[in-house]
């Protein structure tokens, strides 16, 4: 099954009443008056792209407004809307409007109920992943990785489990974690908010979660097959969160805008179906082990816990592979129970001497350097035997980088001599010495 035919099996479906949106009829209500009030959109059909619900159901949303004194006819047809009918706000409408925009600046797109959306989640696990060797090594090719890496992380990835990456820094963990997100191929449907007694939590984020269009329907075609799902989500790639040594425990709670009195969601939720990274685990504010801990019970349950500003905390779901990698040894930063709870433990080691000349060799080629026997030899003599240093994956891009701007600097066609390595060299590590400051 192909990407697109995976993605229609998985969409959910439109509404085709009211009562099939999951949500009140006195919120529903509220966000059309705010809607209407926030926009001054008056035409049906642009309020129901707006609040992302059919023209049908849209127009019973009207309909009951006007009944309740809210909304009133125009009275002029919009020749550009198709002599669409115009509505707008009453008096009393307006008045509805303020108070309910004095309880929450929330208007537009209609929220998906905490339950349905958990249901839709099931429908989507980000275990059901399809992650295959060929996508792994499609996204990763430009690393030389360890033949029995990739035996590790497929079904690590595939399984939709925890991961712990670990070992010397400069060796590609943080590479390797972005190569499995450029891996991850299918599509899940991403809320633009969920409602959860009576609240309204923003879930789609423009900024992490890369959107893809559908094709329009031909309006005269005799049946239409695009943009059948439910409106309420948006139809997405699987979404990958990035953070580093900024993380901090309160980005992981919900959060508050107190002007607006609306909420957003957190990192992990906001990349449910997809993968959460933690790049440079040790790195933050946060001890790491109570970092972690944090994660013990979403891991294990498959649930997280949110809590409101009135203190009251529910479950929603938690449905994400997440990704620790660290320059830390496991023991060092996390206790044994800890450690347990994370499913899959991959060193990452640095190159031997055959794998570094391998990586030099193909990045000295793609930058237009010539390899010179004398200066490898002197890399590898001189400095690497001698001094004791370990080979790192880093180290081929970072010497053949400063040989081109010291080739630049004296105005020297790009060469390699054992000159120029020791040059490059001395830009790689600092030397041990006292100062005055």
């Amino acid at each position: 099954m192909n990407i697109e035919a995976q993605a229609n099996v998985l969409s959910p479906a439109q509404p085709k009443t009211l009562a099939q949106t999951g949500l009140n009829a006195v919120m529903m209500r509220d966000i059309l008056l705010k809607t209407m009030f926030r926009t001054n959109q008056e035409q049906v059909s642009t309020l129901a792209v707006t609040m992302c619900l059919p023209v049908s159901l849209t127009q019973e949303l009207v309909d009951a407004a006007r009944e309740q004194g809210l909304v009133e006819a125009t009275g002029t047809l919009h020749a550009g809307a198709g002599s669409e009918m115009g509505f707008r706000l009453s008096d009393g409408g307006k008045a509805r409007a303020l108070d309910a925009l004095a309880q929450s600046e929330y208007f537009g797109p209609m929220p998906v109920p905490l339950e349905n959306y958990a249901r839709q989640v099931k429908k989507q696990s980000v275990r059901n992943m399809m992650i295959t060797r060929q996508a792994l090594v499609g996204a990763m090719g430009h690393l030389i990785l360890p033949p029995d890496l990739l035996d590790q992380l497929g079904p690590a990835v595939g399984a939709g489990r925890s991961i712990l990456m670990y070992g010397p820094p400069g060796n590609g963990k943080s590479s390797i974690s972005n190569g499995i997100r450029d891996a991850l191929g299918d599509l899940i449907y991403v809320p633009r908010a969920i409602e959860y007694n009576g609240q309204v939590i923003t879930v789609y984020d423009p900024l992490m979660h890369v959107k893809r269009e559908d094709a329009e329907d031909d309006a005269n075609a005799l049946r239409r097959t695009a943009n059948r799902f439910d409106r309420r989500y948006v139809r997405c790639e699987r979404p990958s969160v990035v953070t580093g040594g900024e993380l901090s425990l309160d980005m992981l709670d919900l959060v508050y805008n107190p002007t607006a009195r609306t909420y957003q969601a957190p990192l992990q939720l906001k990349s449910t179906g997809g993968i959460f990274i933690v790049d440079d685990l040790g790195r933050q504010e946060e001890p790491p082990q109570k970092l972690v801990n944090r994660w013990i019970v979403p891991l294990e349950e498959s649930k997280d816990i949110l809590a409101l500003q009135s203190g009251e905390k529910f479950e929603v779901p938690f449905d994400t592979l997440v990704i620790f990698s660290t320059n830390f040894h496991p023991n060092e930063i996390f206790d044994k129970a800890a450690l347990r709870r994370i499913f899959y433990k991959i060193k990452i080691d640095g190159p031997d001497q055959s794998g570094f000349l391998k990586i030099f060799s193909m990045v000295a080629k793609k930058k237009g350097v010539p390899l010179n026997e004398e200066a490898l030899i002197y890399l590898l003599k001189e400095k690497y035997s001698k001094l004791g240093v370990d080979f790192a994956n880093y180290q081929p891009v970072f010497l053949i980088d400063q040989i081109m701007a010291i080739c630049d600097f004296e105005g020297i066609p790009y060469q390699m001599t054992p000159d120029l390595i020791e040059r490059a060299w001395a830009n790689m590590f600092v030397k041990e010495s006292s100062f005055d400051h």
